[in-house]
């Protein structure tokens, strides 16, 4: 783990730097020190400390991994444009253009709007900006790791909301990109500060029975590692034996995986064995199984398949003493910087000329996230980039040999694309070890894939479940919305058509009809399949478009009024399209989402935009067209008075007491809700039903309601009803 020096002080980077560093810019450095403490005088911590602390234990982690001094003033700085009144202009003229850069690409957007979908654009977009800005300088996201480790290190003065919601983040997010980029050290520690706040009560527990064994693994360590010094130095090979316990995350997924307790695990010892050369690591390996038997399975041979991350290693599980499994791994010492410090171990200075092909290797996943994701809706795009950083596991070959690695769990037909988006468009299975298996079966470690195809085949929406990577998802999703789009085009094509043979013209004389051009320009298309795919996908009425340009109105406000005489009951929920007022836009009977509930659109074929809940259970089959999907947002209204009310359903289960219905009511009337319908009956075992329509302002005034209803004597059952249901 890095550590952290108490009470940092600029001496103690400058020492360290110039450790690794005996030529750094020591100038740069304490400028940058003296002009971030006096711009970040008086901002004071959530813990109470001084806020230049969190800026200069960032510089001291990034001193740890050895980064220059561009990156380490950066650290320094990187709050300075957020937090601030300095300005980028003065950044450069104080420090230069490169750690500018740096700190730039830091600074987060923070405008963000009210609606679910603008908050949820506003930070896929942060991640944009920080992955691209990465591929150009990677240590931008080796500042951002620091960042991040020391704000988990320091959560615990956040609100238990607030410090969830970041350790989800960072446990989904940036934990995966540190592996991904080889830092073992941030990747363990980032993993366990999420873990301890996450589930806090299962750290503890796994805390206090790892401290309970802890007696037992002293004696253990203590033997084998006596054993191991007296093997190798017998057999005449130098080495560093390190013993260590597991990280309690390691542990605790170990757990979960095989459904049993600490004290039905011992491999969660682990002995790490450093040597000089890779030919020591095999004879090594080669002497440890002939003292101790191996697990089946359980040997792993990293140094000649490294991971994607250049992680490379041999790992090897044996029963030891008292019948107990241990692991070993074993390396040689730049394989062990590499394992701890990833791409900053061979991080390429600006002096040593272009980034060194090991650079190169660690950051082609961020090309390849970025490109599979082009034109991607910012949902799309998040869960892209947390598949594509979960540890690639599975490694498959072609029949020539080629091998690649996949994420657990990917398939066949991930394997198709892999090898090119035309071989996974035409997959109709393959041969896997000479053995015909379907496009869904998932490969495991050794596999030799021959994908079958066929110029008939192409894609489906139900591929989208099937697939595990990014790269295949985002080929489909492309197909998809290409042909969706061919289709709408054809539909509005036909609707048009009709329109406009009633008031006597045709398809061929529209581009030629007065005003044409105005509407296009006025609704942002560009040419005329993009109206015919807009009637298609029901954005607009044929109706309305035909009306608009053979009426006597003005085509702009024609439009408008034609849409708003479709709106919604005056008592709805008012509702809007980000950007777009010219949409019918609707609420979903499935779900019925309330404002200030989570949501998303759906654009439907003649009918507007479906309005649901993000938790609404169809919303998972309709994010198979995400063409389809559209930002929308509850609509500002101002004042109490203005405000519309939404109808919910609330099914009850109680016991049938006296006084109960009028407990029932006044605990809806409290909280200024009104009852509209109500149907009652009671069953044998003197319980009671009741099944009833109230009037809600927003989310928040029905969970108060919910919570009110549940805390009432006798009351056994409260569920807000669905259609579904």
């Amino acid at each position: 783990m890095m550590s952290e020096a108490p009470k940092v002080r600029i001496e103690y980077i400058l020492n360290r730097v110039e450790g690794y560093r005996p030529d750094m810019d020591e100038e740069l450095l304490r400028h940058a020190y003296v002009f971030a403490a006096n711009r970040h005088q008086g901002q004071v911590r959530r813990s109470g400390e001084a806020y230049f602390v969190h800026p200069l234990t960032v510089a001291w982690i990034l001193a740890e991994m050895e980064l220059d001094e561009i990156a380490i003033a950066a650290g320094l700085l990187h709050d300075i444009l957020e937090d601030t009144d300095t300005s980028a202009e003065e950044l450069e003229h104080e420090f230069g253009p490169e750690v500018t850069r740096l700190v730039v690409a830091l600074t987060k957007i923070s405008t963000y709007e009210s609606s679910f979908s603008s908050r949820e654009a506003t930070e896929a977009e942060n991640f944009r900006r920080l992955l691209l800005a990465s591929m150009d300088d990677v240590r931008v996201i080796l500042v951002k790791l620091a960042d991040r480790l020391h704000n988990m290190r320091t959560l615990g003065f956040l609100s238990p909301d607030r410090r969830k919601a970041i350790a989800r983040e960072t446990l989904e997010i940036y934990a995966p990109i540190a592996n991904r980029l080889g830092i073992g050290s941030i990747k363990s520690e980032l993993e366990d500060l999420c873990f301890a706040h996450l589930f806090s009560k299962e750290w503890e527990r796994l805390q206090t029975e790892v401290e309970d064994r802890s007696e037992i693994a002293d004696r253990w360590f203590s033997e084998i590692q006596g054993n191991l010094e007296s093997l190798l130095e017998t057999h005449g090979i130098e080495a560093s034996i390190t013993g260590r316990v597991k990280h309690l995350y390691s542990i605790h997924q170990k757990l979960k995986r095989q459904g049993v307790g600490v004290a039905d695990v011992f491999d969660f010892l682990a002995f790490r064995i450093i040597v000089s050369s890779v030919a020591e690591c095999y004879a090594t390996l080669g002497l440890i199984h002939q003292k101790w038997a191996p697990v089946p399975g359980r040997i792993k041979d990293h140094i000649a398949i490294p991971k994607p991350n250049a992680y490379q290693s041999l790992h090897t599980t044996v029963i030891g003493p008292e019948g107990h499994p241990f692991e070993i791994q074993i390396r040689t010492w730049d394989m062990h910087k590499i394992a701890d410090l990833g791409i900053a171990a061979h991080w390429s200075y600006k002096e040593q000329g272009a980034s060194s092909p090991e650079e190169d290797s660690r950051i082609a996943w961020l090309r390849s996230v970025l490109d599979n994701i082009e034109g991607s809706t910012p949902r799309e795009f998040l869960e892209s980039l947390k598949v594509d950083l979960y540890p690639d596991e599975v490694y498959a070959f072609t029949p020539r040999g080629d091998v690649f690695s996949f994420p657990r769990g990917a398939t066949t037909l991930d394997f198709a694309y892999r090898v090119h988006t035309e071989v996974g468009h035409q997959c109709v299975g393959g041969r896997v070890n000479g053995r015909w298996v379907p496009l869904k079966t998932e490969l495991v470690n050794g596999d030799i894939v021959e994908v079958n195809t066929s110029p008939q085949q192409s894609p489906h929406h139900d591929w989208l479940s099937i697939v595990k990577t990014s790269r295949a998802r985002s080929k489909i999703r492309a197909w998809l919305k290409r042909e969706e789009k061919h289709r709408a085009v054809e539909v509005g094509r036909k609707l048009l058509d009709r329109e406009l043979r009633r008031v006597g013209s045709t398809l061929r004389k529209l581009p030629s009809v007065e005003g044409f051009d105005q509407l296009l320009s006025a609704h942002g298309l560009s040419r005329e399949n993009d109206l015919l795919a807009a009637i298609g996908f029901g954005r607009m009425s044929a109706d309305s478009v035909v009306q608009g340009l053979f009426s006597s109105e003005p085509e702009p406000e024609k439009l408008k009024a034609t849409a708003k005489s479709q709106s919604e009951p005056v008592d709805a929920p008012a509702l809007e399209v980000t950007g777009d007022s010219d949409f019918l836009v609707y609420v979903a009977k499935c779900c019925n989402p309330v404002p200030g509930e989570e949501i998303v659109g759906f654009v439907t074929r003649g009918k507007g935009v479906a309005v649901h809940s993000l938790t609404c259970a169809n919303v998972k089959n309709l994010l198979y067209h995400p063409e389809r999907e559209i930002d929308v947002r509850w609509a500002s209204e101002a004042g109490e008075n203005g405000r519309r009310h939404a109808r919910v359903d609330v099914d009850m289960v109680f016991r049938d007491c006296s006084g109960m219905l009028a407990s029932i009511s006044q605990a809806i009337s409290s909280e200024g809700s009104d009852i509209l319908s109500c149907q009652l009956r009671t069953e044998n075992d003197e319980t009671g039903m009741a099944a009833m329509t109230i009037s809600v302002r927003d989310a928040s005034q029905l969970s108060r309601i919910l919570e009110r209803l549940e805390s009432l004597s006798g009351m056994i059952q409260v569920e807000r009803r669905s259609a579904a249901s």
